[in-house]
């Protein structure tokens, strides 16, 4: 821990204070949070000054906080109450005031051996942040599979195609408000010899919290 206070120190040293919104330190994670807008300067800075040097991008996902805080279920009670659909939900909710999408970077620094995260929201929708390709290449499959994913748009880009779903795929399937069944369900049709697509055939249901029975099952033996 005092090693991240360190670096968050030099960081705040460098580059200033102006160009980080928050920072926080948890479970062993340095994580900053910059403005979109900020995001290639700083992302330069973290690269080329000597004293910090992250050289390597290890890693870029996207963030849904689609309905973020809001539980539907208490699922600890429920779970000691043989929980049934017959029970009345208790919906909780925590404000949140922040855009919906996120995207997260994770540096590494070899020559230093430290590492530190950076989040920055997308705005609009499509959502939009800078692509950061021109700075660490590795981000060329990495904003790819978040543009498929999330539907994030990596402005300057030079290749933004999807890379995980099929040809024709409609919607991002990270979204939260996309069908956990999916729209469509694929089979090989013997009469057309070949894939088909058609409308998913799987009905909806609403998941919940597991049931625990009072049962022989799930008595501790005793000793």
């Amino acid at each position: 821990m005092a090693d991240l206070q360190a670096l968050l120190n030099q960081i705040q040293n460098k580059i200033g204070n102006t160009y980080i919104q928050s920072s926080e330190i948890t479970l062993g994670e340095l994580t900053l949070e910059l403005q979109s807008q900020d995001l290639l300067e700083v992302c330069r800075l973290l690269r080329d000054e000597p004293s910090l040097h992250f050289e390597i991008l290890i890693d870029v996902c996207g963030v849904d906080y689609l309905n973020y805080g809001v539980s539907e279920w208490t699922t600890n009670d429920a779970t000691r109450t043989t929980f049934s659909r017959g029970v009345e939900e208790n919906v909780s909710e925590i404000k949140w005031d922040k855009p919906r999408f996120a995207v997260v970077y994770h540096l590494l620094s070899i020559t230093h051996n430290h590492r530190v995260r950076l989040k920055t929201f997308a705005f609009g929708e499509p959502p939009v942040v800078p692509s950061v390709i021109d700075i660490w290449n590795s981000a060329n499959w990495y904003e790819r599979e978040a543009f498929d994913l999330y539907g994030i748009l990596f402005e300057g880009h030079p290749d933004l195609r999807r890379i995980l779903t099929d040809y024709g795929f409609i919607g991002h399937p990270f979204r939260k408000d996309f069908p956990l069944i999916g729209n469509v369900e694929m089979r090989y049709s013997a009469s057309k010899q070949r894939v088909i697509y058609e409308p998913v055939s799987i009905e909806p249901r609403t998941l919940v919290p597991k049931t625990i029975r009072n049962d022989h099952r799930y008595l501790e033996e005793e000793n």
